[in-house]
């Protein structure tokens, strides 16, 4: 207890500023919904670059291309939830993100950077509300 309550007020300098912004209850339920399908899209990307990595062609098959876009998400949140989500999904890796929007992310074939910002950027523009 003496511990915690130690890093906690060490720490404390690291806490975002207070807002009187409520807090959004909407991320209570709409978060695991998201979640559940951040994991399928996960499940579904793993078994991709397990078909690349083994494909008997594979230096053919892997194309790996650096794209950038504009996200339609305003929110640091939503933004740090985007950035993290195409970071966990196998075969995308997210470079760099500003505040205004700007994405560049490394995909390691043309299908793996198709899909985006696509429907994940959807699914977190509702999820928090945006």
């Amino acid at each position: 207890v003496v511990s915690c309550l130690a890093v906690a007020l060490f720490s404390q300098r690291l806490s975002p500023p207070r807002t009187d912004a409520p807090f959004p209850f909407r991320l209570l339920y709409r978060l695991p919904a998201y979640s559940v399908w951040l994991v399928w899209e996960i499940v579904k990307a793993n078994f991709w670059v397990l078909y690349l990595v083994f494909h008997p062609r594979m230096m053919e098959k892997i194309d790996p291309r650096l794209i950038t876009f504009k996200s339609r998400l305003t929110s640091r949140a939503a933004l740090t939830v985007f950035a993290n989500s195409i970071t966990l999904t196998p075969g995308t890796i997210t470079v760099s993100v500003n505040e205004r929007g700007d994405f560049l992310v490394h995909a390691i074939d043309g299908k793996s950077a198709d899909g985006l910002p696509g429907d994940m950027e959807r699914k977190i523009a509702e999820t928090f509300g945006e």
